[in-house]
């Protein structure tokens, strides 16, 4: 391996055995390891005996480490970055550095493996020709129930990561943006000793987890809307029949009003706002 250049390295989201080999290599021949949690990431070395300096990157100092780490690349180093599981830069820290690479015209090479989004879409049970992912919603629930909303009408099976902490209310808010009929796949501590996954629906969900205390990571794949409901309302006919200047509960009853159901009429109140917002 010679420098400069940035390889993305992904690891395992649980069963270390899931490590390639080129991914074992590519560490070894590494100069350095950007890492977002070093303590993690020092287990995974010992595991498969590779001894590398460590460098953090993390949420927190992105900025202020991404200068260092292109410095050294610029020097004729090479840098594998790896994220605490899975995939850098998908949900996790890498999405920066690599862009100022590509800026700088430093090579940058991926190393694939695991990413918990494709793992729990491929054994979901749900459509995987065409997909989205979302990543993590927001712990705000303002926020989060409007991009809820935003994909009510979404055609495509969604992937979403969630915390446990906060799946309970996560899936309320997808019952109201997407029906309690909508299918869902709750994939939870893929590839670890206690791996579970469940195709149901959204409604039988909340039931479940009203009695069951959630535990572990999930990845959460919703089916995506029928054609029926993707064609009920478009953004135009939302813009012509609801106010912008109204508030959203005015503008949700509005919609019911017009024999909406209570989905569409959360997206037609969306739209609306986005319409006033635009005319702004």
């Amino acid at each position: 391996m010679e420098g400069p250049a940035l390889y993305i390295v992904a690891t395992p989201i649980g069963n270390l055995g899931d490590f390639s080999p080129r991914a074992v290599e590519v560490l070894r021949g590494a100069d350095f390891i950007a890492a977002e949690d070093t303590r993690v990431t020092q287990k995974l070395l010992t595991r498969f005996e590779i001894a590398k300096p460590l460098v953090s990157y993390y949420a927190h100092n992105l900025r202020a480490r991404e200068e260092e780490l292109v410095q050294r690349m610029r020097a004729g180093e090479v840098c594998a970055l790896v994220s605490d599981a899975g995939t850098p830069a998908i949900s996790d820290p890498g999405e920066a550095i690599v862009a100022r690479c590509r800026a700088e015209g430093i090579p940058v090479y991926t190393v694939p493996g695991c990413c918990a989004a494709v793992s729990a879409l491929s054994v979901s049970g749900l459509p995987t020709g065409k997909f989205c992912f979302e990543g993590f919603l927001s712990a705000k629930t303002k926020e989060r129930r409007t991009a809820l909303a935003a994909l009510s009408g979404e055609m495509r099976t969604m992937i979403f990561y969630e915390a446990p902490h906060k799946l309970r209310a996560t899936l309320g808010d997808m019952a109201v943006a997407f029906g309690e009929a909508r299918r869902i796949f709750l994939g939870r501590e893929l590839t670890k000793l206690h791996e579970e996954g469940i195709l149901t629906t959204l409604g039988d969900a909340i039931r479940l987890y009203s009695e069951t205390e959630p535990r572990g990571e999930y990845v959460l794949c919703v089916e995506g809307a029928p054609q029926a409901v993707q064609e009920t309302l478009t953004a135009e006919e939302a813009s012509l029949s609801l106010s912008g200047e109204a508030s959203a509960r005015d503008n949700v009853r509005a919609a019911r009003e017009k024999g909406l159901s209570r989905n569409e009429a959360y997206r037609a109140a969306l739209l609306a706002k986005q319409a006033a917002e635009r005319e702004d």
